[in-house]
């Protein structure tokens, strides 16, 4: 989706004052196409609406947010789950990714924060706390070998500091803090990374980075 348009969001959350408070800091920066506060009605109405961005609760009755994470996967594989819950607990945050979540953030994140982390799933970036990111790292650091001195050599020292951020679930506009150059050009060296690795986007940047434990 383009990178200028506000995203198409639907919210699922069993509780309208969450909601509520949701809708009220998302307000001017998305379009809100939709809510449900049960499974089987955002199932129905996520597949009727197609949003961009699912904002999603983890804990509700009937299978909660991994049951409408599952289902609406098969039939409308494109659209992107952001996970939002009160759990900051390891198994949740890897079952929801393991199911095909774009990120995972907690309840106590503020408004602003919510806003870019929408529109960084949105763009299909992925998006996870420092703290929860780790939890995803630990779930895949045995799955795939480390990467290979051939691959790493690639890189220059400062593409792999932007990579390990990156990795960590941090946005550019934080990884250009940290390492105090623009965000321009930490655009250029994500870029530059892409190309080299033969990846196509930030998402299985992060992805490539999380499985060989880069960080």
């Amino acid at each position: 989706m383009s990178g200028t348009a506000a995203p198409r969001v639907f919210l699922v959350d069993d509780h309208a004052l969450i909601r509520s408070g949701i809708k009220a800091e998302l307000s001017g920066a998305v379009e809100i196409v939709g809510e449900a506060d049960e499974v089987e009605a955002a199932i129905e109405l996520i597949a009727e609406r197609r949003p961009d961005v699912v904002l999603l609760d983890v804990h509700m009755p009937r299978g909660g947010g991994l049951a409408v994470l599952e289902a609406v996967s098969r039939t409308s594989p494109d659209t992107r789950f952001l996970a939002l819950s009160v759990s900051d607990a390891a198994e949740d945050v890897i079952a929801l990714i393991r199911a095909g979540a774009r990120g995972y953030v907690t309840k106590a994140i503020s408004g602003p924060d919510l806003v870019d982390a929408v529109h960084a799933v949105a763009d299909g970036d992925a998006v996870f706390s420092p703290r929860l990111a780790g939890f995803v790292l630990d779930a895949y650091a045995t799955e795939v070998p480390p990467a290979g001195p051939d691959e790493l050599d690639q890189l220059t020292p400062r593409e792999r500091q932007v990579l390990r951020y990156i990795a960590r679930g941090y946005a550019y506009k934080e990884v250009a803090r940290e390492l105090s150059i623009s965000v321009k050009t930490v655009e250029s060296h994500v870029s530059a990374v892409l190309r080299k690795l033969q990846l196509s986007n930030r998402h299985q940047l992060t992805s490539w980075a999380n499985e060989r434990r880069l960080v």
